[in-house]
């Protein structure tokens, strides 16, 4: 069974900067999304960022201009750059792909901005 897993979660203080990656246990064919969602406390899982393999992105109001996703289509993998950390960015994070057969979703990395 094909896993995503992430990496690169953690704290750090407000204003700071923290990497995200993704990468699935093994090859995914014709995957067409991949993506970040997050969950905080409390709150639905929304969506954070997401990319085609056409490297359309699209990302949620509140990251825009502070987050940049990126991703390899031929390797499985998606990254999420955040910078401009701010405490409400506080939540889990998940790494999610699709193509036309599956959804595929990560167990999640914490991310905590805190002073």
């Amino acid at each position: 069974q094909v896993q995503l897993v992430e990496s690169g979660g953690g704290l750090v203080q407000p204003g700071g900067s923290l990497r995200l990656s993704c990468a699935a246990s093994r090859s995914i064919s014709r995957l067409y999304f991949m993506g970040w969602f997050r969950q905080a406390p409390g709150k639905q899982r929304e969506l954070v960022a997401v990319i085609s393999s056409g490297s359309t992105t699209n990302y949620a109001d509140s990251v825009k201009g502070r987050f940049t996703i990126s991703g390899d289509f031929a390797k499985n993998t998606v990254y999420l750059q955040m910078n401009s950390l701010k405490p409400e960015d506080t939540a889990v994070y998940y790494c999610n792909a699709k193509n036309s057969l599956q959804t595929y979703w990560g167990q999640g990395t914490q991310v905590t901005v805190s002073s």
